[in-house]
């Protein structure tokens, strides 16, 4: 049956209706089913075992895609073509295992031929279906419903209502299982070092000026001395320290104001008397978008980075504006 409006907005309000579809039975009457897989999934996971994820078609791609997902938020996962086990892929399973199979209609052949063999290699069969008395459902331990009401193809022939509720649920269920895993922002960014995703998640600690590039003057300097500290390190400012302790800054603006404040005077000052005993500072562990906001926000163009983010523990570097825009 075709629907009475064929825009585009009125297909893409088909698919919208089958999430809401979707989303209403997993807060309602698949709950627990739902709560079920995912505590099996994390299980798995904290045992050293695997998801894997199977499908034909349409679904086999969308099957590939939530495997990314999961191991991308800490699940270890694969995809495995149910045509390519049969011929020696098989090997990819071990006990233990999860094998998650997507098929709407829970019929599809080449799924089912790899049914005998999931109880003797000892794997537990999780399934995404829009069938519940399929073949599949039947014979899987677990079972989540994606049926949908009606496919936003004109003709109700190509998966699309129906493959987009099984990639929402995938989404849900990977978000969940990370959750359970206590997957950080960290755990995130170790597994993303590449692209655009990698550089919004670089640390403080990977782009700070550590050892010897640290700018960093003794308290008794004289303003020649904190001069040439200033211009030898490049980073617009020095700290200065005393014994391993952090006494304040001093940055080319500071020097500046003090130089039209004081005139030639200013150079009879010594460190520890035109110093800024307030520094910024951050721990090395923020992503370095976070140390950005901090220097907007602050309108300074560097941060101190010390042990625990505070002035009172010891310097590990100097992180600048430049670093990050760069």
């Amino acid at each position: 049956m075709k629907p009475a409006d064929n825009s585009p907005a009125s297909l893409i309000r088909i698919e919208a209706a089958a999430l809401e579809q979707l989303a209403q039975r997993i807060a309602g009457p698949q709950r627990d089913a739902f709560e079920r897989v995912a505590a099996l999934l994390a299980t798995t996971a904290l045992t050293g075992h695997r998801v894997i994820l199977t499908g034909v078609g349409k679904s086999g791609l969308i099957a590939r895609k939530i495997a990314a997902t999961l191991l991308s938020t800490g699940t270890p996962s694969a995809f495995l073509h149910p045509t390519e086990a049969l011929h020696g892929d098989l090997g990819l399973l071990a006990a233990g295992d999860i094998l998650l199979a997507l098929s709407y209609s829970g019929e599809s052949e080449e799924l089912l031929r790899l049914l005998p063999v999931l109880s003797r290699l000892n794997v537990t069969l999780v399934s995404f279906t829009g069938c519940a008395n399929s073949t599949l459902a039947l014979a899987s331990a677990h079972v989540l419903d994606v049926s949908v009401d009606r496919e936003a193809c004109n003709h109700q022939l190509a998966p699309t209502a129906s493959t987009t509720a099984m990639l929402a649920l995938g989404d849900a269920l990977a978000i969940d299982v990370s959750s359970r895993l206590h997957f950080q922002p960290q755990h995130f960014a170790e597994l993303h070092p590449g692209g655009q995703l990698g550089k919004r998640l670089i640390t403080v600690q990977q782009l700070m000026h550590s050892g010897e590039s640290i700018p960093t003057v003794p308290p008794t300097a004289t303003m020649p001395e904190i001069i040439h500290e200033i211009s030898a390190k490049r980073l617009g400012m020095t700290t200065v320290q005393q014994n391993g302790r952090l006494l304040g800054v001093l940055s080319d603006g500071d020097l500046r104001r003090l130089f039209e404040r004081d005139g030639p005077a200013a150079f009879h000052h010594l460190a520890e008397a035109v110093l800024n005993p307030s520094p910024r500072t951050i721990a090395p562990e923020p992503f370095a978008g976070e140390a950005l906001d901090r220097m907007e926000r602050h309108k300074i163009t560097a941060l101190v980075v010390t042990t625990d983010g505070t002035a009172a523990t010891p310097v590990l570097g100097v992180l600048h504006l430049h670093d990050i825009l760069a």
